[in-house]
């Protein structure tokens, strides 16, 4: 049954990363420094992807412990995201090209690892109190969550439309 649920929370990464990826994509230069919420359109994918990826670890020290952190250190900065305070960090394309694609292998391994035990048990994020499986769960609404803002600047500001990603399509 674990894997069951692996593959469709997989896929539900997948899906909703492709939607991400997309909004990344189509974003024209006018949109990349303009306000999304209270942050700019960089900042909002940036936000979305690190989060992605810390909630995709097994507890909070995992993050800056990864060889991806260590690699790029100046992309993380002093991960103001983890912090109180209004971001002013700003992030260029193509480094977001890449920290997706890494959530994307992470997602996909992360989920090929866990267990019906894994899954189960309560998650280290304090201070959520549900499960491992209900916080990817909570990880890919907010991913949904900040790609619905993205496609609303896109689709009100520059006419961009978003197509339905799903199971299987390509993104």
């Amino acid at each position: 049954m674990a894997d069951l649920w692996n593959d469709l929370l997989h896929q539900q990464y997948e899906a909703s990363l492709a939607t991400l990826n997309h909004c990344l994509e189509n974003g024209p230069d006018g949109a990349w420094q303009g306000k999304v919420v209270n942050l700019t359109f960089d900042q909002a994918v940036f936000h979305t992807l690190f989060f992605t990826d810390y909630y995709l670890g097994k507890t909070p020290d995992d993050l800056k412990q990864q060889a991806y952190h260590r690699q790029h250190a100046d992309f993380f900065g002093d991960y103001e995201e983890m912090e109180p305070r209004v971001q002013v960090q700003r992030y260029r394309k193509e480094s977001l090209r890449d920290y997706l694609q890494f959530c994307r292998t992470k997602a996909k391994e992360t989920l090929a690892a866990e267990s019906a035990a894994d899954l189960a048990a309560p998650c280290a994020f304090p201070p959520k109190d549900f499960s491992r499986a209900e916080l990817h769960f909570y990880n890919v609404r907010h991913i949904q969550h900040h790609a619905a803002q993205l496609i609303m600047r896109l689709r009100l500001d520059y006419q961009v439309h978003t197509p339905w990603f799903g199971s299987g399509w390509p993104g």
